[in-house]
């Protein structure tokens, strides 16, 4: 019984304070057009979004109900015609919320001067130059970084969807390549560095060059000849944009994101339906859960 009440006691004098990574989906590439955003980046544990300083740790309580949700990466634009890339979704834990990636603007080969300029996310994507203004999207401050500009006039190429890192996140502007995608953001919340929420490379004109690359964190390169790639799965990449070829203009589509947790490992956590997890890990005193997928509830038990 004294045994009993100490450890009890020792439960009561270690709060249930959750540290996390919280990255929300990133974005489709946009059609002959820009890279997509990468999704939201916030964290307790290191720099967060946009170069941001680490957000308070959550303090929680046990026997309650937190819902967790995993963004989901946005699709890519049409394959024809003139379409943006669709904007990654939210990843939600309690009350930290990081939003998805901004969609890659479209353009069009066909003369004409229809565009859609590239969307505001979590990161912004980048803009389409195919007779368009090349206006990029913005980044939301403390998650990421805004897209890069697309050209308007020879060689019309389209901006690279900005990332979560401020070394280099902003979507590179275009040239005589594609813009590059914007750098992600590194995190050891694990136990192991891992770079997420890098933007995807803005697509090459109608005529040749080549795409840009994906920035580093998951964010997909743009092709000239065949499907861009998509943006690394439970990393938050945006996807790289659509090439002007006929027939192969097709960007890719958005990786999905990841809440990762941190808590003292004399608290044993249950993870509801809906969620689809890596079973936890022991870090010292701590363990970590890694939640790849879905919208469920956490509680604690001490």
């Amino acid at each position: 019984m004294i045994l009993l009440g100490i450890l009890a006691s020792a439960r009561n004098l270690v709060p249930l304070v959750v540290d996390y990574l919280v990255v929300a989906g990133g974005a489709g590439g946009g059609t002959n057009g820009g890279g997509g955003g990468a999704g939201g980046y916030r964290t307790s544990a290191g720099t967060s979004g946009a170069g941001s300083s680490a957000e308070s740790s959550l303090s929680l309580v046990t026997s309650t109900n937190y819902t967790v949700t995993i963004g989901g990466g946005g699709p890519a634009g049409a394959t024809s015609g003139v379409a943006s890339g669709a904007d990654g979704a939210a990843s939600v834990l309690s009350s930290i919320s990081s939003t998805g990636g901004g969609g890659g603007g479209g353009g069009n080969t066909s003369g004409t001067t229809t565009y859609i300029a590239g969307r505001d996310g979590g990161s912004g994507g980048g803009g389409a130059a195919w007779f368009g203004n090349g206006a990029k999207g913005n980044g939301t401050a403390e998650q990421g970084e805004d897209g890069g500009a697309g050209l308007d006039s020879a060689p019309y190429m389209s901006g690279g969807g900005g990332g979560s890192s401020v070394a280099g996140a902003n979507g590179g502007t275009a040239s005589n390549t594609g813009g590059a995608g914007g750098a992600g953001t590194s995190s050891a919340i694990t136990g192991s560095a891992v770079t997420r929420a890098g933007g995807g490379g803005g697509g090459a004109n109608d005529t040749g060059g080549s795409g840009g690359a994906g920035g580093t964190g998951g964010g997909g390169d743009a092709v000239y000849s065949g499907t861009s790639e998509n943006g690394t799965i439970n990393s938050g990449g945006g996807g790289g944009g659509g090439a002007g070829t006929s027939g192969a203009n097709q960007g890719g589509n958005g990786g999905s994101g990841i809440v990762i947790i941190k808590y003292p490992d004399i608290y044993t956590i249950t993870v509801g339906a809906g969620l689809t997890y890596d079973p936890p890990i022991t870090d010292g005193a701590f363990k970590i859960t890694v939640l790849k997928s879905g919208t469920g509830n956490l509680s604690w038990a001490a």
